[in-house]
């Protein structure tokens, strides 16, 4: 068996403000929303992106404003970070060759979570 990840979910505290952050920003197709449950689903390509809301809570695994771990690929960073820069994204690292060769930037969502930029040409590997 050989696994392949499905679906992520970035937590925040407000849905709204998150969806029109991941949606309307950043350009994410969006698939469905359930403010019952505080929860919205986009369709990140071959992984799902789930959106949730809510206070902060470790213990169940809830957290906000941390460093995501999501690297999202694009076919050129530099020209992203200038479009999303120009949207009124904050960059906590702007495009950046990094130590071991890799090229990355790094941008916050409305909650402070951090998520990557990274090359396509990258992420393939």
């Amino acid at each position: 068996m050989t696994p392949s990840v499905a679906h992520i979910t970035i937590y925040g505290r407000d849905l709204r403000r998150m969806i029109e952050f991941y949606h309307d920003t950043l350009g994410f197709p969006l698939l469905t929303t359930d403010e019952t449950f505080h929860f919205a689903r986009l369709d990140g390509g071959s992984v799902a992106i789930g959106l949730a809301a809510g206070e902060p809570n470790p213990a169940l695994g809830i957290h906000v404003g941390v460093h995501t771990g999501i690297g999202l690929s694009v076919p050129d960073v530099d020209a992203a970070y200038e479009t999303l820069k120009a949207k009124g994204v904050t960059f906590s690292m702007p495009p950046t060759r990094q130590a071991w060769g890799g090229y990355r930037a790094m941008f916050v969502d409305p909650d402070a979570n951090v998520v990557l930029l990274m090359p396509a040409s990258e992420a393939e590997r």
